[in-house]
């Protein structure tokens, strides 16, 4: 066989290769999705990062993928080993007990600053059964629970814990401010899906926003937000409830069920 022929087998053989890689390609874009394929490669390429874009508008990465930086427990200075960094996700393992504040676990909150002004997203998935929360304008109080002193935005498998059913009309569902207002609409996924939510706050406005829309809207400090709190259970655990801080920390529950929480970063506003 003469070099020229050997050439052109090679060059055939290229060719060949390179017609089968095309239609593999082809035959995956068929079967899963041109949409799909782009939200996958998305998802890896983004995950607890900051785009170009958000850099340039001054948004803070609050959670890196890999480490607990900038994390620890509330009224302790180290980061509970009940919870984990586990496949790019800040989780928190469940106790078995139902309920917080085991001796290995707790809160968490971010220590690096507090916020007033702000827009937070994160995305979070709940266990079978589980609940947890998202504080923020919350108070460092020695011996006290976050809870006491913040607003939360309520993570709950809808499905399977009795906390959905208490409350008034639906206002410890998820996405809900706990116990106070209703998630409307009620647009959670099942326990095991992640959903995306968002936390405004602006001179006292705050927007809860879950997986696209607003479900919740209200503005502190008001005679209409003193009123909503004394018809909650708020004030039996503190009096001054009510006044929640114009400034505060933003922190996560550990109410004893497995959750896990990623891409957590946040946009100080004016």
């Amino acid at each position: 066989m003469n070099k020229s022929t050997i050439l052109i087998l090679l060059a055939t053989a290229f060719l060949f290769a390179s017609f089968k890689i095309q239609s593999t390609k082809v035959d995956l874009v068929k079967a899963v999705g041109t949409d799909t394929l782009k939200s996958a490669n998305a998802e890896i390429g983004l995950l607890n990062s900051l785009t170009e874009d958000e850099k340039a508008q001054g948004w803070i990465l609050m959670f890196n993928g890999s480490t607990s930086e900038g994390w620890r427990g509330n009224n302790r200075p180290d980061f509970p080993s009940g919870w984990v960094i586990e496949d790019g996700c800040l989780k928190c393992q469940a106790s078995g007990r139902g309920e917080p504040g085991a001796a290995n676990g707790g809160d968490i909150l971010y220590d690096k600053q507090m916020f007033s002004n702000f827009d937070l997203k994160l995305e979070w998935k709940i266990s079978e059964g589980g609940n947890s929360g998202i504080f923020y304008l919350g108070k460092e109080v020695k011996g006290w629970p976050i809870y006491k002193t913040a607003p939360e935005m309520q993570v709950l498998d809808n499905d399977r814990h009795p906390d959905a059913l208490l409350g008034k009309d639906g206002n410890r569902k998820a996405g809900s401010l706990y116990d106070l207002i209703s998630a409307n609409p009620q647009n959670a996924k099942p326990a095991g899906e992640w959903n995306s939510v968002e936390i405004i706050c602006y001179q006292g406005t705050v927007i809860h926003k879950m997986n696209g829309e607003v479900v919740v809207e209200y503005h502190l400090w008001t005679p209409e937000w003193n009123e909503l709190v004394r018809g909650s259970k708020f004030p039996r655990l503190n009096p001054d409830w009510t006044n929640v801080n114009k400034e505060g920390i933003i922190a996560l529950q550990d109410h004893g069920n497995d959750v896990w929480f990623r891409n957590i970063k946040i946009h100080p506003l004016f």
